[in-house]
Protein backbone atom coordinates (compact mmCIF):
# COMPACT_ATOMS: atom_id res chain seq x y z
CA UNK A 1 0.00 0.00 0.00
CA UNK A 2 1.22 3.88 -0.77
CA UNK A 3 1.94 5.23 2.12
CA UNK A 4 0.25 8.93 2.30
CA UNK A 5 2.69 11.85 1.16
CA UNK A 6 3.19 15.31 3.04
CA UNK A 7 0.73 18.33 2.05
CA UNK A 8 0.47 20.66 4.92
CA UNK A 9 3.35 22.08 6.90
CA UNK A 10 2.38 24.22 9.78
CA UNK A 11 5.66 26.65 11.10
CA UNK A 12 6.26 28.30 14.05
CA UNK A 13 9.26 30.90 13.33
CA UNK A 14 12.02 28.86 11.33
CA UNK A 15 11.06 25.68 12.69
CA UNK A 16 8.55 22.88 11.00
CA UNK A 17 6.13 22.15 14.02
CA UNK A 18 3.83 19.93 12.30
CA UNK A 19 3.38 17.89 9.43
CA UNK A 20 0.48 16.73 7.75
CA UNK A 21 0.11 13.79 5.33
CA UNK A 22 -2.55 12.57 2.97
CA UNK A 23 -3.86 11.11 0.12
CA UNK A 24 -5.63 12.60 -2.99
CA UNK A 25 -6.85 12.35 -6.77
CA UNK A 26 -7.69 14.23 -9.49
CA UNK A 27 -9.57 12.70 -11.86
CA UNK A 28 -11.40 13.31 -15.60
CA UNK A 29 -14.48 12.94 -16.91
CA UNK A 30 -13.76 8.94 -17.94
CA UNK A 31 -13.06 8.25 -14.07
CA UNK A 32 -9.56 8.13 -15.26
CA UNK A 33 -6.56 9.34 -12.68
CA UNK A 34 -5.04 12.58 -13.62
CA UNK A 35 -2.60 12.75 -10.90
CA UNK A 36 -2.50 11.36 -7.66
CA UNK A 37 -0.69 11.27 -4.65
CA UNK A 38 -0.20 8.81 -1.66
CA UNK A 39 -2.41 6.08 -2.40
CA UNK A 40 -5.59 6.54 -4.62
CA UNK A 41 -7.16 3.10 -3.91
CA UNK A 42 -7.65 3.86 0.28
CA UNK A 43 -10.72 3.02 1.40
CA UNK A 44 -12.69 6.12 3.36
CA UNK A 45 -15.76 7.42 4.68
CA UNK A 46 -16.45 10.64 2.95
CA UNK A 47 -18.72 12.27 5.73
CA UNK A 48 -20.00 15.15 4.81
CA UNK A 49 -17.91 15.90 1.50
CA UNK A 50 -20.34 13.48 -0.64
CA UNK A 51 -23.91 15.08 0.32
CA UNK A 52 -24.34 16.42 -3.29
CA UNK A 53 -24.52 12.38 -4.06
CA UNK A 54 -27.15 12.05 -1.32
CA UNK A 55 -28.83 14.68 -2.24
CA UNK A 56 -29.36 12.67 -5.86
CA UNK A 57 -32.70 10.90 -5.27
CA UNK A 58 -34.08 13.85 -3.70
CA UNK A 59 -34.10 15.11 -7.69
CA UNK A 60 -34.03 11.57 -9.37
CA UNK A 61 -37.72 10.51 -6.95
CA UNK A 62 -39.25 13.45 -8.13
CA UNK A 63 -39.54 14.40 -4.58
CA UNK A 64 -37.75 17.87 -5.37
CA UNK A 65 -40.79 18.50 -8.57
CA UNK A 66 -43.35 17.87 -6.13
CA UNK A 67 -43.02 20.11 -3.16
CA UNK A 68 -41.29 22.81 -5.13
CA UNK A 69 -37.85 23.15 -3.92
CA UNK A 70 -35.59 25.51 -5.33
CA UNK A 71 -31.80 25.98 -5.69
CA UNK A 72 -31.54 27.24 -2.07
CA UNK A 73 -33.41 24.01 -1.13
CA UNK A 74 -30.97 22.17 -3.11
CA UNK A 75 -27.90 23.64 -1.39
CA UNK A 76 -28.78 23.19 1.97
CA UNK A 77 -29.75 19.49 1.05
CA UNK A 78 -25.72 19.66 0.14
CA UNK A 79 -24.61 21.36 3.33
CA UNK A 80 -22.57 21.27 6.35
CA UNK A 81 -24.11 24.48 7.91
CA UNK A 82 -23.10 26.22 10.51
CA UNK A 83 -26.70 26.48 12.37
CA UNK A 84 -27.39 30.65 11.22
CA UNK A 85 -30.39 32.04 10.75
CA UNK A 86 -29.61 32.24 7.05
CA UNK A 87 -30.28 28.17 7.85
CA UNK A 88 -32.29 27.41 10.16
CA UNK A 89 -35.20 29.90 9.11
CA UNK A 90 -34.84 28.07 5.58
CA UNK A 91 -35.00 24.52 7.09
CA UNK A 92 -38.00 25.42 9.46
CA UNK A 93 -40.12 26.56 6.53
CA UNK A 94 -39.32 23.60 4.77
CA UNK A 95 -40.49 21.34 7.07
CA UNK A 96 -43.30 23.19 7.51
CA UNK A 97 -43.81 22.93 4.21
CA UNK A 98 -43.86 19.38 4.54
CA UNK A 99 -46.26 19.76 7.24
CA UNK A 100 -43.71 18.15 9.53
CA UNK A 101 -41.77 19.82 12.86
CA UNK A 102 -38.21 19.46 14.34
CA UNK A 103 -39.22 16.34 16.21
CA UNK A 104 -39.45 14.65 12.67
CA UNK A 105 -35.77 14.83 12.42
CA UNK A 106 -33.61 11.87 13.36
CA UNK A 107 -29.94 14.15 13.33
CA UNK A 108 -29.86 15.28 17.09
CA UNK A 109 -29.42 19.09 18.35
CA UNK A 110 -26.32 20.90 17.87
CA UNK A 111 -24.96 23.92 18.92
CA UNK A 112 -24.96 26.49 16.09
CA UNK A 113 -21.17 27.09 15.76
CA UNK A 114 -22.60 30.57 13.92
CA UNK A 115 -21.77 33.03 17.26
CA UNK A 116 -24.83 35.14 16.18
CA UNK A 117 -27.21 32.06 16.36
CA UNK A 118 -24.96 30.64 19.09
CA UNK A 119 -25.47 33.96 21.21
CA UNK A 120 -29.06 34.26 20.45
CA UNK A 121 -30.20 31.05 22.00
CA UNK A 122 -28.24 31.79 24.91
CA UNK A 123 -30.12 35.02 25.62
CA UNK A 124 -33.55 33.19 25.06
CA UNK A 125 -32.40 30.85 27.68
CA UNK A 126 -32.89 27.95 25.32
CA UNK A 127 -31.28 24.81 23.71
CA UNK A 128 -30.40 24.41 19.91
CA UNK A 129 -32.40 22.03 18.30
CA UNK A 130 -32.25 19.48 15.39
CA UNK A 131 -32.79 22.53 13.31
CA UNK A 132 -29.43 23.91 14.49
CA UNK A 133 -27.78 20.55 13.56
CA UNK A 134 -25.40 21.14 10.33
CA UNK A 135 -26.43 18.68 8.21
CA UNK A 136 -30.34 19.32 8.88
CA UNK A 137 -30.53 20.46 5.43
CA UNK A 138 -29.72 17.04 3.90
CA UNK A 139 -32.49 15.96 6.31
CA UNK A 140 -35.02 17.76 5.43
CA UNK A 141 -34.00 16.26 2.11
CA UNK A 142 -34.40 12.75 3.51
CA UNK A 143 -37.51 13.74 4.74
CA UNK A 144 -38.97 15.12 1.56
CA UNK A 145 -37.81 11.91 -0.55
CA UNK A 146 -39.56 9.74 2.82
CA UNK A 147 -42.81 11.17 2.19
CA UNK A 148 -42.50 11.65 -1.49
CA UNK A 149 -42.22 7.76 -1.32
CA UNK A 150 -44.61 6.89 1.24
CA UNK A 151 -42.11 5.47 3.56
CA UNK A 152 -41.78 5.37 7.01
CA UNK A 153 -40.52 7.65 9.82
CA UNK A 154 -37.27 5.97 10.52
CA UNK A 155 -35.11 6.88 7.52
CA UNK A 156 -32.10 6.83 8.72
CA UNK A 157 -32.29 2.85 8.89
CA UNK A 158 -29.99 1.51 6.18
CA UNK A 159 -32.45 -0.82 4.67
CA UNK A 160 -35.22 2.37 4.52
CA UNK A 161 -35.91 3.00 0.99
CA UNK A 162 -34.25 6.38 1.26
CA UNK A 163 -31.08 5.18 2.46
CA UNK A 164 -31.29 2.34 -0.68
CA UNK A 165 -31.71 5.19 -2.72
CA UNK A 166 -28.73 6.86 -1.67
CA UNK A 167 -26.56 3.33 -1.79
CA UNK A 168 -27.85 3.34 -5.57
CA UNK A 169 -26.92 6.42 -6.52
CA UNK A 170 -23.35 6.11 -4.19
CA UNK A 171 -22.29 2.40 -6.10
CA UNK A 172 -23.25 4.33 -9.44
CA UNK A 173 -21.02 7.51 -9.70
CA UNK A 174 -18.14 6.15 -7.37
CA UNK A 175 -18.43 3.12 -10.27
CA UNK A 176 -17.42 0.89 -7.48
CA UNK A 177 -19.29 -1.70 -4.70
CA UNK A 178 -19.24 -0.08 -1.27
CA UNK A 179 -17.19 -2.30 1.40
CA UNK A 180 -18.77 -0.87 4.39
CA UNK A 181 -20.98 1.43 6.11
CA UNK A 182 -20.45 3.65 9.59
CA UNK A 183 -22.92 5.99 10.77
CA UNK A 184 -22.56 9.34 10.92
CA UNK A 185 -22.82 12.13 13.57
CA UNK A 186 -25.66 12.93 12.19
CA UNK A 187 -27.40 8.95 13.00
CA UNK A 188 -27.46 8.64 8.65
CA UNK A 189 -25.59 5.85 7.12
CA UNK A 190 -21.85 6.95 5.35
CA UNK A 191 -20.66 4.38 2.70
CA UNK A 192 -16.81 3.74 2.28
CA UNK A 193 -15.46 4.20 -1.37
CA UNK A 194 -11.69 4.68 -2.45
CA UNK A 195 -10.35 7.93 -2.78
CA UNK A 196 -10.50 7.20 -6.82
CA UNK A 197 -13.94 6.29 -6.52
CA UNK A 198 -15.15 9.55 -4.85
CA UNK A 199 -13.04 11.62 -7.48
CA UNK A 200 -14.51 9.53 -10.18
CA UNK A 201 -17.87 10.44 -8.67
CA UNK A 202 -17.33 14.35 -8.43
CA UNK A 203 -16.02 14.52 -12.03
CA UNK A 204 -18.69 12.60 -12.96
CA UNK A 205 -20.61 15.51 -11.53
CA UNK A 206 -18.23 17.59 -13.05
CA UNK A 207 -19.11 16.13 -16.54
CA UNK A 208 -23.33 16.03 -15.94
CA UNK A 209 -23.88 18.45 -19.01
CA UNK A 210 -22.40 16.35 -21.29
CA UNK A 211 -25.22 13.98 -20.70
CA UNK A 212 -28.69 13.99 -20.63
CA UNK A 213 -30.22 11.32 -18.38
CA UNK A 214 -32.18 12.00 -15.17
CA UNK A 215 -29.48 11.47 -12.46
CA UNK A 216 -27.16 13.65 -14.85
CA UNK A 217 -29.72 16.10 -14.66
CA UNK A 218 -29.94 16.43 -10.96
CA UNK A 219 -25.94 16.58 -10.67
CA UNK A 220 -26.39 19.79 -12.66
CA UNK A 221 -29.28 21.00 -10.73
CA UNK A 222 -27.26 20.36 -7.49
CA UNK A 223 -23.90 21.63 -8.11
CA UNK A 224 -25.00 24.86 -9.74
CA UNK A 225 -27.23 25.42 -6.30
CA UNK A 226 -23.95 25.04 -4.22
CA UNK A 227 -22.02 27.59 -6.65
CA UNK A 228 -24.80 29.87 -7.11
CA UNK A 229 -25.61 29.50 -3.02
CA UNK A 230 -22.02 28.80 -0.85
CA UNK A 231 -23.01 30.72 1.86
CA UNK A 232 -26.05 28.45 2.61
CA UNK A 233 -23.65 25.37 1.67
CA UNK A 234 -21.45 25.69 4.85
CA UNK A 235 -21.36 29.81 6.35
CA UNK A 236 -19.60 32.94 6.88
CA UNK A 237 -16.03 32.89 7.41
CA UNK A 238 -15.87 29.13 6.17
CA UNK A 239 -13.62 27.18 3.69
CA UNK A 240 -16.34 25.80 1.35
CA UNK A 241 -17.99 29.46 1.63
CA UNK A 242 -14.98 31.77 1.02
CA UNK A 243 -13.27 29.72 -1.42
CA UNK A 244 -16.25 28.99 -4.24
CA UNK A 245 -16.81 32.79 -3.72
CA UNK A 246 -13.52 33.76 -4.35
CA UNK A 247 -13.89 31.16 -7.47
CA UNK A 248 -17.14 33.10 -8.74
CA UNK A 249 -19.13 30.05 -10.01
CA UNK A 250 -15.63 28.47 -11.36
CA UNK A 251 -16.26 24.88 -9.37
CA UNK A 252 -18.46 23.90 -6.27
CA UNK A 253 -15.93 22.43 -2.99
CA UNK A 254 -17.72 20.19 0.28
CA UNK A 255 -15.37 19.43 3.36
CA UNK A 256 -16.50 16.34 5.48
CA UNK A 257 -15.33 15.18 8.78
CA UNK A 258 -11.79 14.12 9.88
CA UNK A 259 -10.27 16.41 7.10
CA UNK A 260 -12.12 15.08 3.83
CA UNK A 261 -12.31 17.43 1.24
CA UNK A 262 -13.82 17.44 -2.56
CA UNK A 263 -14.18 19.41 -5.55
CA UNK A 264 -16.26 19.54 -8.54
CA UNK A 265 -14.87 21.43 -11.76
CA UNK A 266 -17.27 21.77 -14.67
CA UNK A 267 -14.86 23.44 -17.01
CA UNK A 268 -12.31 21.31 -16.57
CA UNK A 269 -14.84 17.89 -16.12
CA UNK A 270 -12.52 17.31 -13.44
CA UNK A 271 -13.18 16.15 -9.70
CA UNK A 272 -11.10 16.10 -6.78
CA UNK A 273 -11.10 14.15 -3.24
CA UNK A 274 -8.42 13.68 -0.95
CA UNK A 275 -8.11 12.57 2.70
CA UNK A 276 -5.43 14.13 5.61
CA UNK A 277 -4.48 11.13 7.49
CA UNK A 278 -4.80 12.84 10.89
CA UNK A 279 -8.04 14.36 10.71
CA UNK A 280 -6.82 17.42 10.28
CA UNK A 281 -9.46 20.20 9.12
CA UNK A 282 -6.80 23.17 8.69
CA UNK A 283 -4.83 20.71 6.37
CA UNK A 284 -7.00 19.74 4.26
CA UNK A 285 -8.58 23.34 3.57
CA UNK A 286 -4.87 23.93 2.84
CA UNK A 287 -4.31 20.97 0.64
CA UNK A 288 -7.79 21.65 -1.48
CA UNK A 289 -6.78 25.18 -2.14
CA UNK A 290 -3.49 24.39 -3.30
CA UNK A 291 -4.61 22.04 -5.71
CA UNK A 292 -6.89 24.55 -6.86
CA UNK A 293 -4.82 26.93 -7.33
CA UNK A 294 -2.14 24.64 -8.99
CA UNK A 295 -5.50 23.61 -11.42
CA UNK A 296 -5.60 27.40 -12.30
CA UNK A 297 -9.15 27.41 -10.50
CA UNK A 298 -8.17 29.83 -7.57
CA UNK A 299 -6.34 32.75 -7.48
CA UNK A 300 -3.30 32.53 -5.10
CA UNK A 301 -3.36 35.81 -3.86
CA UNK A 302 -7.00 36.12 -3.07
CA UNK A 303 -7.92 37.06 0.37
CA UNK A 304 -9.93 34.27 0.95
CA UNK A 305 -6.94 31.58 -0.18
CA UNK A 306 -4.51 33.24 1.72
CA UNK A 307 -6.67 32.86 4.95
CA UNK A 308 -6.31 28.64 3.95
CA UNK A 309 -3.42 28.64 2.08
CA UNK A 310 -0.01 30.37 3.29
CA UNK A 311 -2.29 31.50 6.31
CA UNK A 312 -0.49 33.20 9.14
CA UNK A 313 -0.36 31.59 12.13
CA UNK A 314 -1.54 34.20 14.99
CA UNK A 315 -1.71 34.46 18.39
CA UNK A 316 -3.88 35.85 20.83
CA UNK A 317 -2.79 39.09 21.05
CA UNK A 318 -2.41 38.83 16.76
CA UNK A 319 0.79 38.58 16.38
CA UNK A 320 2.19 36.88 13.17
CA UNK A 321 4.08 33.73 14.88
CA UNK A 322 4.21 31.28 11.46
CA UNK A 323 2.47 30.07 8.29
CA UNK A 324 0.08 27.04 7.60
CA UNK A 325 1.45 25.88 3.58
CA UNK A 326 1.47 23.49 1.23
CA UNK A 327 4.22 20.91 1.77
CA UNK A 328 6.86 21.20 0.04
CA UNK A 329 6.46 19.61 -3.54
CA UNK A 330 3.00 19.90 -2.98
CA UNK A 331 1.04 20.16 -5.44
Amino acid sequence: MTQPVPMTEVWRGSLLESLHLGHAVICDDTGQIVRSWGDPNATIYPRSSCKMIQALPLITSGAAARYGLNSEHLALACASHSGAAIHTDRVSAWLDHLGLGDDDFRCGPQEPSDMAARDALILADTVPCQMHNNCSGKHAGFLSVAQHMGAGPEYIDIDHPVQQACLAAFEEVTGEESPCYGIDGCSAPNFATSLHGLARAMAWFASAADRSDRQSEAAQQLTAAMMHHPELVAGEGRACTELMRAMNGRAAIKTGAEAVFVAIIPERRMGVALKIADGATRASECAIAAILVSLGILDPEHPATRKFMNAPVLNRRNIDCGIIKPAAGFP
